[in-house]
This record gives C-alpha cells, sequence and structure tokens, in this order.
C-alpha cells in the first residue's frame, strides 16, 4: 500500500484560501474597499510578496479589483459569481433576467415545499426591510434591500449551489442598472408580500406566480429604460 508523503502547502495558498473565505462569508462584502496590504500584513503574520500574490490571484480570478489610487475592491463573491458576471456583460439584459426568473420561480416552488419555519422568519425580516426602504430611504438603499429579499427567497429553498448561480445573475443584473432611469427600482414591485404568503401557506403554484408577477415587472421597467441590448454597465 502506498503512503505519498504529501509536501507542505504554500504559505501563498493558505493566505489566498483565507482571503477567499472573508469574501465568501460576506465579512468582505460585494463593492466594499479590502483592508490595505499593510494592515492584511500585519492581520496573517506573513510577508508583503505573499499578500501581494493572494491578492493578485483573487483579481485574475475576476474576484477582487483594484482601483487606481483607490485601493482594491471585492467584485464578486466567489469565482462563481466573476464568471457568471463575465458571461453577464456581453449577454442582454433581459436574457439575464430571463434565467434569474426560472432559477426565482423554481426556488419559490422549492420553499413552499419546504414550510420551514426559520426561513419564513427570515423572508418576513427581508420583506419587512424592503417595506423600510421603500417608504423614503435612498435608491441606493433601496435596491440594496430588494437585491437581498430576492436573495432570500431563493435561499429558502435550502440549495446552496442555487443560491449562488442565482446571487451571481442577480449581482449582474444590478450592474447593468447603472445609472439614471435605469437604476430607480419601481418602489411598488407587486408580487413580494404574494411570495412570502404563498410561501407560509405551503402554496407553490401561488409562489411561482407572485415571482412571475415581479420578474414581469422588472422586465417592463427594464424595457421603459432602455435597457443596453449588450447588458454592459
Amino acid at each position: 500500500m502506498s503512503d505519498p508523503i504529501v509536501p507542505p502547502r504554500k504559505v501563498s495558498d493558505l493566505v489566498l484560501e483565507r482571503l477567499s473565505g472573508l469574501v465568501e462569508r460576506g465579512e468582505w462584502a460585494v463593492g466594499t474597499r479590502i483592508p490595505p496590504e499593510p494592515e492584511l500584513v500585519a492581520r496573517l503574520g506573513v510577508g508583503r510578496n505573499t499578500v501581494r500574490e493572494a491578492v493578485r490571484a483573487l483579481e485574475h480570478a475576476g474576484i477582487l479589483e483594484p482601483r487606481r489610487g483607490d485601493g482594491t475592491y471585492v467584485r464578486a463573491a466567489s469565482g462563481l459569481d466573476a464568471a457568471l458576471a463575465r458571461r453577464a456583460r456581453t449577454a442582454d439584459a433581459l436574457d439575464v433576467l430571463e434565467v434569474r426568473g426560472v432559477l426565482e420561480r423554481g426556488a419559490a416552488r422549492a420553499a413552499a415545499a419546504r414550510h420551514d419555519p426559520e426561513v419564513l422568519d427570515r423572508l418576513d425580516a427581508a420583506l419587512a426591510a424592503q417595506l423600510r426602504a421603500r417608504d423614503g430611504a435612498a435608491d441606493d438603499e433601496f435596491q440594496a434591500a430588494d437585491v437581498a429579499f430576492h436573495a432570500e427567497v431563493v435561499r429558502a429553498a435550502g440549495n446552496p449551489l442555487l443560491a449562488d448561480l442565482y446571487d451571481g445573475l442577480d449581482h449582474a443584473l444590478v450592474r447593468t442598472l447603472a445609472t439614471g432611469a435605469q437604476r430607480r427600482h419601481h418602489r411598488d414591485l407587486p408580487g413580494h408580500e404574494e411570495v412570502v404568503a404563498a410561501i407560509r401557506a405551503g402554496d407553490p403554484d401561488a409562489a411561482e406566480r407572485a415571482v412571475s408577477a415581479t420578474i414581469d415587472a422588472v422586465r417592463a421597467q427594464l424595457v421603459a429604460a432602455g435597457a443596453p441590448a449588450d447588458g454592459a454597465a
């Protein structure tokens, strides 16, 4: 029986794993700036070159993004998110929305079938946060609350891979809503209260219909705002 000796892992690989974990767990959220290099060196107890190597690897993967004169920012929550974002940048925003709708409708059906009380508590909290944002928050805050609500609906299905796929597409769709009229979500999108009620009632068909109402409203918004045909931000 063979018993090969496994060589020790490179320190840079361990640092890369640590930084990736910070992003994946949300400690470094998408859109935020990561700590400067000296702080990372002190925090991790490794050399500057090791930190730079790990950061550059994450930049090449599309997870981090350097901004000249302003530090390095989190661009994607995972390699999958980054890959979906790259593909979505060359896709029509309506195509991105269509795929997102397929995933969200299936997730809502699954969530209604599960009927998990803890899931319902999280959905109630996400819906309440969105309603608060709808009644007076700035556009960016409302958009963030809207994204969080839809992501919670998908997580309610209990399938981590589905949640990862959806998050990547949802981030890509948000990036297509760059400025001006395209970025101003309608504050009264239909279906949100209804999808939570349907999941609570354990009614998959009603949950799917409620999601469809929301997706149709977003599609109408994109068409009215003249979404770019190439999906570019």
